[in-house]
């Protein structure tokens, strides 16, 4: 029972209470207006991504300002693919420099610890923000193994798609599965490990019959033939190539348990002193990133080269099977890289 005295004072208020329909009347006016003020703050903060030809140096060096392109597009019209192509550069370009930035306010990259830190993991330094301008599947199976395509569609209606897959092992469901997909594809395996695909295309005649491999290692420079290691015979991407009359890649897969480093900087750097564009329109790699490999500093330099060569990635997913079994630091992931050179079918209109 409330006391006389607090029976009191509600008897003296007034009981011109407001009617229901009022009282939401009233609060839909007060969510609207915070909304109202929120969509104005959204807008406001992104001014910082209008390019007004000043972008911070990297660690403290000079570096030049973005490449310009459309800033937005303007309501009602329609972009072309390079259009597109050109409108996600440049938003790209603005995540880098907030790479920069984010590592300069850690120190710079000689006081980052090469899995990324005790706060962050290396992958937040390197985030897949470019965007396919096609539909992106993830082709293979779940867990360890799939990788993300970009304009599997365009691939898959292509008279003769070429496919490239480095490392082979004794799985070969990614392959089996793109295979199904194109079935005009072809695809060639190099896999020095190993003496043939994995049971996924080897039991399958019809898939088999598409598919090539050699017990052939790949790296930077060619060391094979009979003064070189019989089980170790290494071959450059350009010599593959020229060896199976190629002139373009679809697709090509790295996966070699570490050695993409100098693979992958040895193909940047042979095509891109020649001043070529590199010969493939997207790479699916899993990285490495062992602690004891490399330093932050150097893997940055890495990353850099291939962004450099034209690759751009649209979709990271980390592969966190050693985090699960041995509690260790999530050093490896999947990358997906769209090449943003070579005038294919993925980056410029027909």
């Amino acid at each position: 029972m409330p006391s006389a005295r607090y029976t009191s004072l509600l008897s003296g208020l007034p009981r011109r209470i407001p009617p229901w329909s009022q009282i939401q009347l009233s609060h839909r006016l007060m969510g609207g207006a915070i909304l109202v003020l929120m969509l104005l703050v959204l807008f406001l903060g992104h001014e910082r991504y209008e390019h007004s030809g000043y972008r911070p140096p990297p660690y403290g060096g000079d570096r030049p300002p973005p490449p310009h392109g459309p800033s937005r597009p303007v309501p009602g019209t329609t972009l072309s693919l390079a259009e597109r192509i050109a409108l996600s550069e440049n938003l790209y370009q603005v995540v880098l420099d907030d790479r920069h930035e984010f590592i300069n306010s850690l120190g710079g990259p000689s006081h980052i610890a090469a899995s990324g830190g005790s706060y962050w993991v290396l992958w937040d330094f390197f985030l897949p923000s470019f965007d396919c301008q096609h539909y992106v599947e993830r082709i293979g199976r779940l867990g360890d193994g799939g990788k993300w395509i970009c304009g599997m569609d365009l691939i898959a209606d292509k008279a003769s798609p070429v496919i490239y897959s480095f490392g082979v092992s004794d799985d070969s469901s990614f392959e089996a599965a793109l295979l199904e997909r194109a079935p005009r594809a072809q695809v060639y395996g190099y896999d020095y490990s190993v003496n043939s695909w994995g049971p996924q295309i080897e039991n399958n005649p019809e898939l088999k019959g598409r598919a090539h491999f050699h017990k052939w290692a790949v790296g930077p420079k060619d060391s094979h033939g009979p003064e070189a290691d019989p089980n170790f015979q290494v071959y450059t991407l350009d010599t593959l190539m020229k060896l199976n009359e190629h002139t373009w890649i679809d697709i090509l897969k790295i996966d070699v348990e570490g050695a993409e480093f100098d693979v992958l900087r040895g193909f940047c750097n042979y095509y891109m002193e020649r001043g070529l564009p590199l010969p493939f329109g997207q790479l699916q790699v899993e990285i490495h990133a062992w602690d004891s490999k490399m330093s932050f500093a150097t893997f940055l330099e890495w990353f850099e080269l291939l962004e450099s060569a034209g690759l751009r990635p649209f979709r990271a997913e980390p592969n966190l099977v050693y985090v699960n079994i041995l509690n260790a630091k999530a050093t490896l992931s999947e990358y997906a890289f769209v090449n943003i050179r070579g005038g294919h079918e993925l980056i410029t209109d027909a």
